[in-house]
């Protein structure tokens, strides 16, 4: 009975940490991420940011970066859109709409 428990125990964990890193192979998704009460503007600025391995981790990816990127003073909205591999190489991008 101890045996079948250990093994019971590792398993989970194991599912536990395989499930969280390595969840999907290829991600490809948007979603929103703030909103204001401004409405929408039709400019439109992006910043990124990247994550090799979860060791390195380069790129500016802030809201501050995209609104400057696209001359926005007044934000309407912002998204994030990530791309995954394995979870092994990542790339979000920020999405700033406004005027």
């Amino acid at each position: 009975m101890k045996k079948i428990m250990s093994f019971a125990v590792v398993a989970f964990f194991g599912v536990t940490l395989f499930s969280s890193c390595l969840g999907a192979v290829y991600v490809d998704a948007t979603g929103p991420v703030a909103a204001t009460a401004n409405p929408v503007g039709k400019k439109v600025g992006t910043s990124s940011s990247t994550n090799v391995l979860g060791i390195v981790y380069t790129g500016d990816g802030g809201i501050n970066k995209a609104a400057k990127d696209g001359g926005i003073k007044k934000i309407s909205h912002v998204d994030q859109e990530q791309t995954s591999i394995l979870g092994l190489f990542t790339t979000y991008k920020t999405i700033v709409y406004g005027e």
